[in-house]
């Protein structure tokens, strides 16, 4: 069974003579146990076109040390990265089932085979509390690799790393402090088959500046675009592990990718990315069934559990968990299949092709703060008009069906405005912030309207069955009051978001 840790940890480079200092009386720090000494050898796997490093992921099998086997590392943003383990007994030489299906996004079909061997002499001492526990790893590496395949070539190096094991960012960040002083570099690449392969990838001098609105509208578009690429390349993995959260966030970032398609068809030729929002709202739809299997079933129990006992009557809670239960059940297969097919991959290719290749509409080279704008008011109009139609819509299925477009004209604008926000900065977040607010409350509004339809159903079949269907009467009108609760709270919202101040940056 596979295992998985949390690993957030710095690298540093050891030019030759430099040696590593105590690190004693470092932020609760009590102590230093070592060195000890620990040879490790680990083969390093991946595409012929490194296309797992260059994602910032690294699949190896490791022999020696304290945790010999094989070891798939997930990227997760600054010092932390997520790496999930087998034991050797699993496999050989292949690599592990499970672990292929983890980086199949990356992978996309092609075959993984080793391209790296790498030999590890390692100097490990551990930073220990006043009661023993361990808060920091700190290892000296002596490094020396070979690749494998049509040519070799061997690189010998030096590094030191200090990964947190019960300690802080504070720890980290006065390791940090001291390791530099003593002249120690911060390593320029974060997995030691990045060094290996140095001359296999992309440069990774100098960064990409951030939008501004001076920049062209393509280049704060594609940067954002890229974001929730990247997003749903790093939660396939955990969706795929039903990570809690996971399966949402995927949703989210699917959803904003396709906003941005379509909110800013002037800088990105909106016919050409027509297909493409297509297949996004597929991977949506099918994210979406997974969730929202997840939301009622959990809105359902929470709504019970503040009942008081005596207005609970029949096996309510059984019948609740024996209709979700299927429900979830069969959407997760739905979506792991959806995962594992050719469609999605296809998807995945296409949007590689977005960001490498993007269908450049006139405006795309115009100036940030000449094209974005008009482009967020245009989101912000049609919010205002939905707003109003779902006012003056009377009560019942049509106010319902008026407010949920009207949450999706929230929506848009929301992504719109956070698509811009790094190059238009505290103005653009706060309108963002402001209608983000408008499509919450009307997003637990449209998941009452869903839970009631729910919820009658299962009361006629309670009722049909001989049992006593009371409570879910009163879970349904306990439901259509917060309604009324939630309609008159996304008035006030959107009556606070619409003020002038929260939109003068548009004009």
């Amino acid at each position: 069974m596979a295992t998985e840790i949390r690993e957030t940890e710095r690298k540093y480079e050891a030019p030759p003579g430099t040696a590593l200092p105590g690190l004693g009386g470092l932020p609760g720090v009590a102590a230093e146990s070592g060195p000890q000494e620990q040879r490790l050898q680990a083969r390093y796997y991946d595409t012929e076109d490194l296309r797992l490093i260059r994602s910032g992921v690294t699949l190896r099998r490791r022999e020696g040390g304290s945790d010999p086997g094989w070891h798939l590392k997930l990227p997760e943003g600054g010092d932390s990265r997520r790496e999930i383990q087998l034991p050797l007994a699993r496999a050989t030489r292949q690599v592990p089932k499970e672990l292929g299906r983890l980086v199949r996004a990356f992978t996309r079909g092609e075959a993984l085979a080793p391209v790296a061997e790498i030999r590890t002499v390692r100097r490990r001492r551990v930073l220990l509390d006043e009661a023993g526990e361990s808060l920091a790893e700190v290892v000296d590496d002596q490094v020396s690799a070979s690749t494998l395949g049509g040519q070799t070539e061997l690189s010998h190096w030096r590094e030191v790393e200090v990964e947190l094991t019960g300690g802080g960012q504070g720890l980290l960040a006065a390791a940090d402090k001291r390791l530099r002083r003593s002249g120690l570099l911060p390593a320029g690449r974060q997995a030691k088959l990045e060094r290996a392969l140095a001359d296999q990838l992309p440069s990774r001098n100098g960064s990409r500046s951030r939008p501004a609105r001076v920049s062209a509208a393509a280049d704060v578009v594609l940067a954002y675009a890229a974001t929730q690429v990247a997003a749903i390349m790093t939660l396939d993995p955990l969706v795929r592990r039903d990570e809690p959260d996971a399966v949402h966030q995927m949703r989210v970032a699917t959803r904003r990718l396709r906003s941005t398609l379509k909110s800013f068809g002037r800088v990105l030729r909106a016919e050409d990315c027509e297909r493409l929002g297509d297949e996004l709202k597929w991977l949506g739809g099918v994210l979406g069934t997974s969730r929202d299997a997840e939301v009622m079933a959990g809105h359902l129990q929470a709504s019970l559990g503040e009942l008081p006992p005596e207005l609970i009557m029949g096996p309510v809670r059984a019948r609740v968990r024996a209709h979700f239960a299927p429900v979830e059940a069969g959407a997760r297969t739905a979506l792991l299949e959806a995962l594992d097919g050719d469609r999605y991959l296809a998807l995945l290719d296409s949007l590689d092709a977005l960001l490498t290749d993007p269908p450049l509409a006139p405006e795309a080279g115009r100036p940030a703060a000449e094209v974005l704008p008009a482009a967020v008011r245009r989101t912000r109009r049609r919010l205002r008009r939905r707003m109003r139609r779902a006012r003056h819509a009377p009560p019942g299925p049509g106010r319902d069906t008026a407010l949920h477009e009207a949450r999706k004209a929230a929506k848009r604008a929301r992504y719109a405005a956070e698509a811009v926000s790094p190059a238009f900065g505290k103005p653009a977040r706060r309108f963002a912030k402001r209608v983000k607010t408008v499509q919450s409350v009307l997003g637990d509004h449209h998941d009452g309207v869903v839970a009631r339809a729910m919820i009658r159903d299962l009361g006629v079949q309670a009722h049909l069955a001989g049992e006593n269907a009371f409570t879910f009467g009163v879970l349904y009108e306990r439901d259509a009051c917060d309604a009324q609760d939630l309609e008159a709270q996304a008035r006030r919202a959107w009556k606070r978001a619409a003020k002038r101040k929260y939109g003068a940056w548009l004009r």
